[in-house]
């Protein structure tokens, strides 16, 4: 099980970290991403992290400002947000699968409930 928390409304060019915890001892086994959704929108691949840590991949929009990464030990995955914009309000997800860095939902076994970030102007 995937338990995401942190969300919450940051004025725009602020930051903000995610993180999301896992149950379960195979968690530095699989490889996560992080989606968002936001309102009348379809999810949307955010950034991906290998099983352990050494390489990430990100979406467009965010490369840059955001940073995925995770402490296997606390089987933990985290997403820093920096230089946040009004268009980065959604829901964030995230998700553990098999494939590394894959940017698909359909990719991921596994999700975490959602936590809101709304950025305000």
């Amino acid at each position: 099980q995937l338990q995401a928390s942190g969300g919450g409304l940051v004025q725009a060019g602020g930051s903000h970290g995610l993180s999301c915890a896992a149950s379960g001892r195979t968690f530095s086994t699989y490889s996560m991403g992080w989606f968002r959704q936001a309102p009348g929108k379809e999810r949307e691949f955010v950034a991906a992290i290998t099983w352990d840590g050494d390489n990430t991949y990100y979406a467009d929009s965010v490369k840059g400002r955001f940073t995925i990464s995770r402490d296997n030990a606390k089987n933990t995955v985290y997403l820093q947000m920096n230089k946040l914009k009004p268009e980065d309000t959604a829901v964030y997800y995230c998700a553990a699968g098999r494939t590394n860095l894959a940017t698909t939902p359909a990719q991921y076994a596994d999700w975490g409930q959602g936590t809101l970030v709304t950025v305000s102007s």
